[in-house]
């Protein structure tokens, strides 16, 4: 664990860091993809910046509407740079939303859109789960196995970097797919395929998961509905209409 990274007289936030340089080496990746498959990256960089900032400011403004008082009395902190100030479930649904308006009105199709966003959100997969590892989250059950790292008090499974590792595979796995034209949806379907699958495995190596009844842990749960759900478009995909010639 490595939260704060320090820099002579600057300590910086590593988890944060590790966000900003996934992101950054993200859309490089997605911009590099798209110019391989002779498309124009612009507008998906334009996308995924205009999703942030909308994102970014929903966050704090749902935040700041539920708690009302706090920047009453002190208004400085809507500019603050603090993340335990944002709503994340309100950014995700600004920025999504942000991001279909553009889509639609700059004609860009959905799911060839999702393909070539594939690489960004992949790569970006792995920078989260180093960022885990630097700040302690998404820590692993306790472990006497050798490698197990101590973490909170206890010997721990080293479960971020599992996530790590795994996401580079897919990533890798992926690879030759991300310079294919005309994989409607096929691409980011497998992609989330995948990582639901591996959400699946690495759960059990948890030991910050909330467990619901019957022994089940609710991100196990919440990944065997992504993974049936990703698993059903892709056959749908595969199967030919009527139509078909």
């Amino acid at each position: 664990m490595l939260p704060v990274l320090q820099i002579g007289p600057l300590a910086l936030p590593t988890a944060r860091l590790l966000w900003l340089l996934g992101i950054f080496l993200g859309i490089s990746l997605m911009e590099r993809f798209a110019r391989r498959r002779g498309e124009d990256a612009d507008p998906l960089a334009n996308l995924i910046l205009l999703a942030g900032a909308v994102g970014l400011v929903s966050a704090r403004l749902a935040y700041a509407a539920v708690h009302f008082g706090l920047f009453v009395d002190n208004p400085a902190a809507l500019i603050s740079l603090d993340p335990g100030l944002l709503d994340p479930w309100a950014g995700l649904a600004g920025g999504l939303l942000a991001a279909l308006v553009y889509g639609q009105r700059k004609g860009m199709q959905f799911w060839a859109t999702l393909d070539a966003l594939t690489p960004l959100v992949a790569l970006l997969a792995v920078f989260i789960a180093l960022a885990h590892a630097a700040s302690g989250a998404a820590f692993g059950a306790a472990t006497d196995l050798p490698w197990g790292i101590d973490l909170w008090g206890a010997q721990r499974h080293p479960s971020q970097i599992y996530a790590a590792l795994g996401a580079a595979a897919i990533l890798l796995l992926l690879w030759k797919r991300f310079t294919r034209q005309g994989s409607g949806g096929r691409t980011f379907l497998t992609f989330a395929a995948l990582t639901c699958g591996l959400a699946v495995f690495l759960a059990a190596f948890r030991g910050d998961s909330r467990m619901l009844p019957g022994g089940f842990r609710q991100e196990q749960v919440l990944a065997l509905a992504g993974l049936g759900i990703s698993l059903l478009l892709l056959e749908i995909k595969r199967t030919p209409t009527k139509n078909s010639p």
